[in-house]
């Protein structure tokens, strides 16, 4: 019974130690939400197109091909910035399991290095999956038309969501 307020000392710190990652897991979390959510929009944007590919004879066919394109693009990044983000989201998991297992079982050795390195390349995947997602922005920003439709002088009208 001596050794209760010791151990739990220890569990006070490696709990203390683990509250940022586990703030950094939430904010991955959240990100991996935004980017669902931009996945989801841009493989509807593809499907949209290909259905209106499927019609004969159809008005700016080589426009929408080119759009089509563009959300295979963007898809693809999308998976990137979603694969590395998960994969840091794990690598986080395996920082806050390593603070437990060090400061919990006396007869594991010391994994301080192995923590840090372990949540560097945490860091690192996070670093690449938010490039990743700043690329498929400014694709996606890139190709927008807001002056002209395709093919006519027109101004085009302001998109605004169809009620579900």
């Amino acid at each position: 019974m001596d050794n209760l307020p010791e151990h739990l000392d220890v569990i006070a710190h490696v709990i203390q130690l683990s509250v940022a990652p586990v703030f950094l897991l939430t904010a991955i979390a959240g990100l991996l939400g935004v980017l669902a959510n931009r996945l989801s929009r841009a493989v509807d944007r593809a499907r949209q197109i290909e259905d209106l590919l499927e019609v004969k004879d159809v008005p700016h066919a080589d426009a929408l091909r080119e759009e089509h394109a563009v959300c295979a693009r963007r898809s693809a990044m999308i998976l990137r910035a979603i694969a590395l983000c998960v994969i840091a989201g794990l690598l986080v998991c395996a920082v806050i399991v390593g603070l437990f297992v060090t400061a919990y079982y006396r007869w594991s050795p010391d994994l301080t290095r192995v923590v840090a390195a372990v949540f560097s390349c945490a860091l690192i995947a996070l670093i690449i999956g938010l490039i990743s997602f700043l690329r498929e922005v400014y694709v996606a920003t890139a190709t927008l038309r807001f002056s002209a439709q395709v093919g006519t002088d027109k101004p085009v009208k302001a998109r605004t969501r169809r009620p579900a």
